[in-house]
């Protein structure tokens, strides 16, 4: 019998692995975020392990581990797996239990979740087909302005007039950008219109029926801004979760707990 039952979920991107740990009453009690590298396995076991260390915990406490994710069938300690779109819409679920739209903007692709007042998934869409409206949309776009990712967001609230990046093409905006340049424009406008254009091209994925829209993902985790764009364009609810990269994480440490036999608390 386990002193101090943990639920575990994995959330294995090809970006980023999340791990997130909750007890009994599905209360988030520790997290881990690392790059997942080119060893997936190695990667899911030194974030579980941080993420238990700041549960005061270990892995004889886990009772139950699900992972999801692109690298889900790496995790050697998991007892299952669920997919990333049921794990992202009952972790923002989870946090706001209501009718809710989710946006997750992820390294890769990005997910538009429709969910019920009940949490029932109503339908979903995923662009995994092109770089645009992604984190790596931006991230090469930084490169080609010499600015380090991490001060992207600060930058575009410097932004007295966005500057408008026509492309949703990765290799498109980079020329576009060059001509931007050299046309005399600020690096900030610059950098807030590419979050405008990520912005756009996730609204142009699907209509949004259900408000409030959550978003979530490592993108807007790292780059607040987002968020705020978000709302100034569809002139909607926009909220963001407490942790918003640990979304799928958090959504699948809870389908361990149900899994378990155990129903969390309700929020």
């Amino acid at each position: 019998m386990s002193k101090k039952p943990i639920y575990l979920g994995v959330d294995v991107g090809s970006s980023f692995c999340k791990v997130a740990a909750v007890d009994d009453s599905g209360k988030l009690v520790g997290w881990a975020c690392r790059r997942s590298g080119t060893d997936f396995a190695h990667t899911a076991q030194i974030g579980a392990e941080t993420s238990l260390s700041r549960a005061q915990a270990t892995f004889d406490d886990v009772v139950h581990c699900t992972s999801t994710g692109y690298g889900r069938d790496n995790v050697a300690f998991t007892n299952g797996t669920k997919s990333e779109i049921g794990c992202h819409a009952k972790g923002a679920f989870h946090e706001f239990p209501m009718a809710i739209t989710i946006i997750d903007i992820g390294g890769q692709d990005n997910k538009v979740i429709v969910v019920n007042e009940k949490g029932e998934r109503d339908k979903f869409q995923m662009n995994r087909k092109c770089a645009a409206g992604t984190g790596a949309f931006i991230e090469e776009q930084s490169l080609r302005l010499h600015v380090d990712i991490s001060q992207m967001d600060g930058l575009a609230r410097q932004s007295t007039e966005t500057v408008e990046i026509a492309s949703f093409c990765t290799v498109y905006a980079g020329t576009e950008l060059l001509e931007k340049i050299r046309a005399g424009a600020k690096v900030p406008d610059i950098v807030r219109g590419i979050f405008v254009s990520v912005a756009k091209r996730v609204l142009a994925m699907a209509r949004f029926s259900k408000a409030p829209i959550i978003m979530s993902g490592g993108v807007v985790d790292h780059n607040p801004v987002i968020a705020d764009i978000m709302k100034e364009l569809c002139g909607g609810d926009v909220r963001v979760p407490m942790h918003p990269q640990l979304c799928g994480a958090v959504g699948a440490a809870l389908y361990a707990l149900e899994d378990a036999g155990k129903q969390p608390a309700a929020t």
